[in-house]
C-alpha cells in the first residue's frame, strides 16, 4: 500500500470514530447557542417551563434553573423566556427582563402577555411612551385583553396621559377587571375623570 493510500484510508477511519463517538454535532452546552431544529427538544422545555411556573414564587432561584435548562432544551421556547423575564423583573434585573420578554415577543406573536410584560419593565426603567406603545402593542395583537387594558389605564392616569380612549378603558375595568380591587379602583377614577 502506498503513502497515499494509506493517508486517506488513515483519514476516513478516523472519520468514522468520530462520527461514531458523536464529536460529529456536540450539543450546546446552555442557552443562547444555536442549535439545528433536529437537536431541539420542545417537549422537554414545556415540560421544564411548567415545572418552573410551579416554583416561581416560592423558589425563583430553582425555578430560573429550570428554565435555563428549558432553553438550553430549545432556545426558541418564548414561555421560558416569559417567565424568566418575569423572574428578572421581579429582582428588579430590567435590562435582562426586558431582553427576555424581547425575545417572547418574537416568539409568541399572537400573545399579550410578553408586550404587558415588557411595558411593565419599561415603566420601571421610567421609559413611559414605550410603556404605552408595548400596552397598546399587546391590544394589538389581543383585543379586549382586560390586563393589558388594566395596566393601559393605570399608566396613563399615573403619568398624566390620559386621552380619549381612558373613560372606555375604566368602564371595561369596571365591568371585567380582573379583580374586585382593579373594578373598584377603575370607579373611582371615572369619577375623578372630567367630562
Amino acid at each position: 500500500m502506498n503513502a497515499v493510500a494509506y493517508r486517506t484510508l488513515l483519514i476516513a477511519a478516523l472519520g468514522c470514530v468520530m462520527l461514531g463517538s458523536g464529536c460529529a454535532a456536540p450539543r450546546p452546552a446552555g442557552p443562547y447557542q444555536s442549535v439545528s431544529a433536529a437537536q431541539r427538544d420542545s417537549m422537554r422545555a414545556q415540560r421544564l417551563t411548567a415545572e418552573a411556573a410551579e416554583l416561581t414564587g416560592s423558589d425563583p432561584q430553582r425555578a430560573e434553573d429550570l428554565l435555563r435548562e428549558a432553553l438550553t432544551a430549545d432556545l426558541y421556547h418564548g414561555p421560558a423566556h416569559n417567565n424568566l423575564g418575569v423572574i428578572h423583573l421581579q429582582r428588579g434585573q430590567l435590562y435582562e427582563a426586558a431582553n427576555e420578554f424581547e425575545w417572547a415577543r418574537k416568539l409568541m406573536p399572537g400573545h399579550p402577555d410578553p408586550r404587558l410584560n415588557l411595558a411593565l419593565t419599561l415603566e420601571r426603567a421610567g421609559r413611559v411612551d414605550e410603556a404605552l406603545a408595548a400596552c397598546d402593542s399587546a391590544l394589538q395583537v389581543y383585543p379586549g385583553h382586560i390586563a393589558s387594558q388594566q395596566q393601559l389605564a393605570r399608566l396613563q392616569l399615573r403619568h398624566q396621559r390620559a386621552d380619549s380612549r381612558t373613560g372606555d378603558l375604566l368602564r371595561e375595568i369596571v365591568m371585567r377587571g380582573t379583580s374586585p380591587q382593579w373594578q373598584d379602583w377603575a370607579r373611582q377614577q371615572l369619577l375623578r375623570l372630567p367630562p
